[in-house]
């Protein structure tokens, strides 16, 4: 058994890389901030002074341009690791990614392969507002030939990005900058976590949950509170945006007749969404009560702390509708809420929950 030690998501990362540049000659690092000091969030501090400016490359602003050089090396053999430092830098490049990495292993009857990765930076934090803290994975995850890949604990984050360096299709790695500063176990070397899809982290049986990214998180916080209550979920982490399996998820609802997602993008037409249809469509004589999604509002993300705090999905919002889906007593349910309100009120809105750390 490999040794296990404490990190953070950003230190599994940076890990990660470490071994895939040490690992096979043939990756390399591109973007724009791979070499500044602060290393995307600390993912790639240091890797420039340890492997040269040949293989760690710090690009100008020319997204669409450096995306397509990676896209043509890998089609060529090389193993391209593409890093936006925002989610919104990377829609300059959406050409290249949609019509040349996704397609090329189709257009050309399987005769090129394209094993490139594209880190992106999405969600909350800092007041970035509606052009710096979008979650874009449903775009993404919307294309055939990508894989979508999502960690939302430390593990993931280091185990999952080894797998995605070793695979020969085109994989974009979706990281909630929040996830960046989660603590949790990690197997020291080089050791891969399978891109298999929904991963279960609480067992019951009143209600199957569905989350991902951060979101995950905040329910799983939400769940180890509704067990004092005597109320036990079935709790997925997503994990795996495309291909989307949801095997696992079929046979939780078949058990417990209903499913709420807790989605990290805007509610309509989100992952959640996809996911309750193919749900209803597959279990819909189990279910006892209409499946039900939470995600962002209709609208561009705020700003200011005060419209934020009104924004996103709390741990409030997520145990309020399992309440009301399992039929919780009132009283049970205003004493649960009450104790979240007053625990979130103890820290600063805009920062990653202090309790959120592993293992998980």
């Amino acid at each position: 058994m490999p040794e296990i030690i404490e990190q953070t998501g950003a230190q599994g990362i940076l890990s990660a890389l470490d071994l895939s540049l040490a690992n096979d000659p043939t990756v390399y690092i591109m973007g724009e901030g791979v070499t500044d000091p602060g290393g995307i969030f600390g993912t790639t501090i240091g890797l420039r002074e340890k492997y040269g400016s040949k293989r760690v490359i710090e690009c100008p602003l020319s997204e669409n341009g450096f995306t397509g050089i990676a896209i043509g090396s890998a089609m060529m053999g090389q193993r391209p690791i593409v890093i936006h430092q925002r989610v919104e830098f990377c829609l300059l490049a959406m050409e290249q990614i949609v019509n040349n990495a996704a397609k090329a292993h189709y257009v050309s009857g399987g005769f090129y392969r394209v094993p490139l990765v594209i880190r992106l930076v999405v969600g909350r934090g800092w007041g970035q507002g509606p052009l710096h803290s979008q979650s874009l994975e449903s775009m993404f995850a919307y294309i055939p030939g990508l894989k979508v890949v999502i960690p939302s604990t430390a593990g993931d984050c280091k185990g999952m990005l080894l797998s995605a360096i070793e695979d020969n299709n085109p994989v974009v790695f979706l990281e909630h900058r929040w996830v960046h500063y989660v603590k949790g176990e990690i197997p020291v070397g080089y050791v891969k976590t399978p891109l298999d899809g929904p991963r279960q982290h609480a067992q019951g049986k009143e209600i199957t949950i569905v989350a991902n990214s951060y979101p995950f998180l905040e329910t799983l916080r939400v769940v180890e509170l509704l067990e004092t209550k005597n109320c036990t979920c079935d709790l997925f982490d997503l994990r795996i945006a495309r291909p989307l399996q949801l095997d696992r998820i079929y046979d939780s609802v078949r058990k417990t007749g209903r499913l709420l997602v807790v989605d990290t993008g805007w509610k309509t037409l989100g992952l959640g969404s996809e996911i309750v249809a193919r749900v209803t469509e597959r279990c819909f004589k189990y279910l006892k009560a209409p499946p039900r999604r939470l995600g962002l509002p209709d609208q561009p993300t705020p700003s200011s702390r005060s419209l934020a705090s009104t924004y996103y999905v709390k741990t409030e919002d997520i145990a309020g509708a399992i309440c009301n889906m399992v039929g919780i007593a009132d009283s049970v349910s205003k004493d649960l809420l009450r104790s979240l309100s007053l625990e979130r009120q103890r820290i600063p809105f805009d920062v990653p929950h202090p309790s959120f750390q592993g293992p998980f």
